[in-house]
């Protein structure tokens, strides 16, 4: 994967030796917060900021939603990164307009870690949420970013939806812990896993939650009832990546997220949420999921199925109804 090692690039790969097999997720490094008055040191502000993502990343993909779900387009600029990484991790194709480095012009997105921290030392992960100003990452950590956005740029977009409100945010943070530990990083704690039992382990609580939620979606419409909040859309990339990736390329596959009627439904409806769908690629999935790995892909060779339509209608009530 390939680490920074004080402001060097080293081309590792990942060793779960030391972990008896599971393989676990560094912490994000850059954990600054924009706010409304910027007592951080970063005041909200239009024009002011700059997200990095790559399209078949989920954790940056919950940043583009919340970017477009928030009408935040027009008050942080973003750049996205080459679909697949190469020896030197998240890399920029500036021959090419959609993966170009649109604000700094660099070639490798370690680069933009240094230029923050000459001597920094970590993973480069995306996304990436850079302060012009300052010249320097506010944050790395999707989860935070995605609180940003739905709340400090209130003055400079006209949607004022709150996906983290007060009274459901205890519920919030039980269902996105269960649902982060099982499912957004059980797919991942799946597919890097290096023995039997940490792989059983992995997807046996992966679907263990699948099932819990198919459940929990019979009854209500969203997962905290008639309300979109946050806890859905840092669900909903994980299952826009289900079948047509963690399915094969992470051997998760006792069964496919179409075979969840409920779940498949409820992921078409926020699919088809205007907007949304172009933030979904998943020709760009497989082309990540798929790349050469010595592990679980040393051929490269990318499927060309499934056939996923997420344009179906999907039958769910409207709303009130």
């Amino acid at each position: 994967m390939g680490v920074l090692v004080n402001g060097t690039w080293c081309d590792e790969g990942l060793d779960t030796r030391k972990t008896n097999g599971h393989y676990v997720r560094p912490d994000s490094q850059f954990r600054d917060w924009v706010t409304v008055d910027g007592p951080s040191g970063f005041p909200a502000a239009a024009g002011r900021y700059h997200l990095y993502i790559a399209i078949g990343c989920p954790w940056a993909h919950r940043t583009w939603i919340f970017r477009k779900l928030k009408r935040l387009e027009p008050v942080i600029s973003m750049s996205i990164v080459a679909p697949r990484r190469t020896d030197q991790g998240w890399v920029f194709d500036n021959s090419t307009p959609r993966y170009q480095d649109t604000l700094l012009g660099k070639r490798y997105l370690h680069e933009i870690y240094t230029l923050a921290q000459p001597d920094c030392t970590g993973r480069v992960t995306v996304p990436v949420l850079w302060d012009k100003q300052r010249q320097t990452i506010v944050n790395n950590e999707s989860s935070e970013i995605i609180r940003m956005f739905n709340s400090a740029f209130a003055a400079f977009t006209d949607d004022t939806t709150d996906y983290y409100p007060a009274p459901l945010r205890a519920e919030i943070d039980a269902l996105n812990a269960l649902i982060y530990r099982t499912v957004n990083n059980g797919v991942y704690r799946a597919g890097f896993a290096t023995t039997q039992k940490t792989y059983e382990e992995a997807v046996d609580a992966l679907f263990a939650t699948l099932d819990q939620l198919e459940s929990r979606l019979a009854t209500r419409r969203y997962l905290l009832g008639d309300r979109l909040t946050e806890a859905d859309w840092r669900l909903f990339p994980t299952l826009v990546r289900f079948d047509v990736a963690y399915h094969g390329a992470f051997k998760c596959n006792i069964r496919r997220l179409v075979d969840y009627p409920n779940l498949w439904s409820y992921t078409r409806e926020l699919y088809q949420i205007p907007g949304l769908a172009e933030t979904v690629d998943p020709e760009i999935y497989k082309q990540g999921y798929y790349s050469p790995s010595p592990l679980r892909n040393p051929l490269g060779i990318v499927p060309k199925g499934p056939m996923i339509d997420f344009t179906v209608p999907h039958g769910r009530p409207t709303l009130g109804g």
